[in-house]
């Protein structure tokens, strides 16, 4: 077999102990693999390097990232064929149960670990040949590294809200389009992303039964589409914080031109530092992810304290699937190093019970994770449409981050590794009197 790509493809198949699942195109132009199957393009040796020395997800993040790796045909496709090797649980994986990111990387890790085994080292040491000499070649500079500061601590988390949110407004309204809207969209059968996501903002508003001269808290209030929505639509007064300088800039901006600077107030400050309550309805979309496992309860707390006796929450929370013990706190390594630093997904059972740990009566959680599936795959289309004006306003690494995150967020959504919820839920007077209509869903009581 001439070239290095079959050479590639029998040793990452003699190593994995599994087909590869998507055909191999390398650096010297040969290729092998299924037909028909989209291509993983190695356009240099250091993307075999990468491999290698970080063997799994993030090693193949580096190599994406740098530009290193590529993929020839429908990224979906292949990242659905490559699924099993870095998301599933490995079938030699010995403790033989659990579905949660890291199971199949340990499998992985594992078998290339594995150089007692005299077949596995002869494949490993011609892997390193074909990858040619030198050192590991250094992550991409998109990639989060030195973190300083006691985790979730407020300047942490003020770091961690800046890499991903201040890339530039102009970026962000090329992928979310005129609404910016950085959350899971609410879809109709036939409908476009705008109107999707303003039936969501909407659906909020109603959940929390908002009135004229309420005031609304917006924790983590992004581009201020939500609080700017709640004062045109129903008349409340809106205070909505971030820790991201560029976002409070666009909402403030925003705000000035619809006529509301005396009904909305934009605030960069830690939600934890709010000082104003209560509050009768506050908001939480998108924003508990950053929140993490050491925080929660005070999170949970917070907010509770900020809320008057009757009013109500919105916690619209990205979810994962239960794990077993010892993987209760595992982090995504790509999305940890590269997109959100620091951020932690936790199953909804667990967000419940924190909410109600804290006083809240829950009184309705509504899975939508579908339409999260179809709200990142608009995204996806915005952003490969302006590919050229995006990689201008940012670089190309970064934008090569978002497209990967978002597809792979995409088909997780709809394999259901990760789900996405909204829990509505009260703090209801010592009378017991919650406020809710009798019958379920009808919102505004």
């Amino acid at each position: 077999m001439a070239g290095a790509a079959p050479r590639l493809t029998a040793l990452a198949e003699e190593l994995l102990g599994t087909p590869v699942p998507v055909r191999i195109r390398a650096w010297d132009g040969s290729e092998d693999g299924p037909p028909g199957a989209p291509a993983l393009v190695l356009r240099h040796r250091r993307a075999l390097r990468r491999l290698l020395w970080r063997p799994g997800e993030l090693g193949l993040a580096r190599g994406w990232v740098a530009g290193d790796i590529d993929i020839d045909g429908d990224l979906y496709e292949a990242l659905d064929r490559v699924a099993g090797l870095l998301w599933e649980r490995d079938p030699a994986d010995e403790r033989g149960s659990g579905s949660g990111p890291n199971h199949g990387l340990r499998g992985l890790r594992g078998r290339l670990a594995a150089l007692r085994d005299p077949r596995l080292h002869t494949a490993a040491r011609e892997l390193l040949v074909l990858a040619g000499p030198g050192l590991p070649p250094p992550p991409p500079r998109e990639e989060v590294r030195r973190r300083r500061g006691v985790l979730h601590s407020p300047g942490r988390d003020r770091r961690a809200v800046s890499h991903h949110y201040d890339v530039g407004n102009d970026f962000y309204a090329l992928v979310l389009g005129p609404s910016m809207v950085y959350s899971c969209a609410y879809w109709e059968d036939g409908g476009d992303l705008e109107g999707a996501q303003r039936a969501k903002l909407d659906l909020i508003c109603r959940k929390l039964a908002l009135r004229p001269g309420m005031r609304l808290l917006d924790v983590g209030c992004g581009w201020g589409a939500l609080v700017l929505h709640a004062a045109r639509e129903y008349g409340v007064h809106a205070v909505g914080v971030t820790l991201s300088t560029e976002q409070a800039v666009y909402a403030r901006k925003q705000i000035a031109e619809a006529g509301l600077a005396d009904r909305v107030e934009i605030r960069v400050q830690d939600y934890r530092r709010v000082p104003d309550g209560p509050y009768d309805a506050i908001a939480s979309v998108g924003m508990a992810e950053h929140v993490g496992a050491v925080s929660y309860r005070a999170y949970a707390a917070t907010l509770y304290g900020l809320l008057r006796p009757g009013g109500r929450l919105l916690n619209h929370q990205i979810a994962r699937r239960p794990e077993p013990a010892e993987e209760a706190y595992s982090v995504d390594a790509f999305i940890d190093a590269y997109v959100f630093p620091d951020g932690e997904l936790a199953p909804v059972g667990s967000t419940v019970s924190l909410l109600e740990e804290a006083g809240f009566e829950v009184r309705d959680v509504e899975a939508i994770r579908e339409h999260y599936a179809l709200t990142l795959r608009r995204w996806v289309a915005n952003l490969e449409r302006n590919w050229p004006q995006a990689v201008r306003l940012t670089s190309p690494g970064r934008a090569r981050v978002w497209r990967l995150y978002m597809a792979a967020s995409a088909l997780a959504f709809e394999h259901n590794r990760i789900g996405v919820n909204q829990v509505l839920a009260v703090r209801t007077p010592g009378d017991g009197r919650s406020g809710l209509p009798l019958r379920a869903r009808e919102w505004s009581g």
